[in-house]
């Protein structure tokens, strides 16, 4: 079986981060081996929530990992608490990438135009500096719009400027820039990419859902990292992440009884399976 490394926090409830990337990897058939940042009792949607910096932790377990030889088919990090945090996960990729090995990166940091509590622009700075050692990155747009230094053009940015913020992100260095969460100009809901090697532009999308939850880009992500390692075709693995992603969504919309902090990603994970095994 195939191992991912993911590297984020725990929210104890909130369907976001590790509660989503553990079950679904392992739903797609792989071992998801976590390096937990920091544990929260819920994520900070909510007031008052508790927050358990797991820095301290991060190195030992990475000496721990290189002794017993371990190795993984991908990396992929998402929400990380702290500048040091971000070197700490470059150490990791030292030791455990290359060799074709891939690394994703979900800057998560910034969201309706505004950054997370707890960041700042020197925060941003050292993430351009993960982004650029990547093969993947999935920022949202607010995150594009930061890692770029360009103005927040808003969640209905139209597709010329998708474009330009692509362009930008692909001077980090990443061999692949996808920007999700973003309505095309056809008017459906999904991502648009480019390949810095082919300088090509690449778009997908669903019929759009009035509907905003946290934690979707955590599933996009999750979805997308699995299903690239199984398949090992890009645009196939994001064709799978958008639809599962936009599925979850659906399920919610429709659900009278779901919780106003994530979409029922449970549900749809007989859909994913079904998916990854065609």
């Amino acid at each position: 079986m195939k191992r991912v490394m993911t590297i984020q926090d725990i929210s104890c409830i909130g369907k976001c981060s590790l509660t989503v990337a553990l079950p679904i990897l392992s739903a797609i058939g792989l071992e998801a081996a976590i390096v937990p940042t920091a544990v929260l009792s819920t994520h900070t949607q909510f007031r008052d929530f508790t927050f358990r910096d797991l820095t301290e932790d991060l190195e030992p377990i990475r000496k721990h990992w290189e002794k017993e030889k371990f190795s993984f088919e991908a990396i992929y990090t998402g929400y990380l608490g702290s500048r040091r945090q971000i070197d700490i996960v470059r150490d990791y990729v030292r030791t455990f990438g290359g060799n074709g090995h891939a690394l994703i990166v979900d800057p998560a940091m910034a969201d309706g135009g505004k950054l997370y509590v707890g960041f700042d622009e020197a925060f941003v700075e050292e993430m351009k500096g993960l982004c650029g050692e990547a093969d993947v990155i999935l920022p949202n747009i607010s995150e594009a719009a930061f890692l770029t230094g360009s103005e927040y053009p808003g969640e209905e940015a139209d597709e010329e400027t998708q474009k330009e913020l692509l362009l930008k992100l692909s001077e980090l260095g990443s061999k692949y820039s996808i920007i999700t969460g973003v309505t095309l100009s056809d008017g459906s809901f999904g991502f648009i990419g480019y390949n810095r090697e082919s300088k090509e532009f690449f778009s997908y999308g669903n019929p759009k859902v009035p509907y905003k939850s946290h934690g979707t880009g955590d599933i996009f992500a999750s979805t997308f990292t699995g299903a690239y390692v199984r398949t090992g075709d890009l645009f196939e693995a994001l064709k799978i992440a958008a639809d599962y992603t936009s599925a979850c969504i659906r399920n919610s919309y429709g659900d009278p009884d779901h919780v106003d902090y994530g979409v029922n990603f449970e549900l749809e994970l007989p859909y994913l399976i079904e998916r990854i095994g065609k």
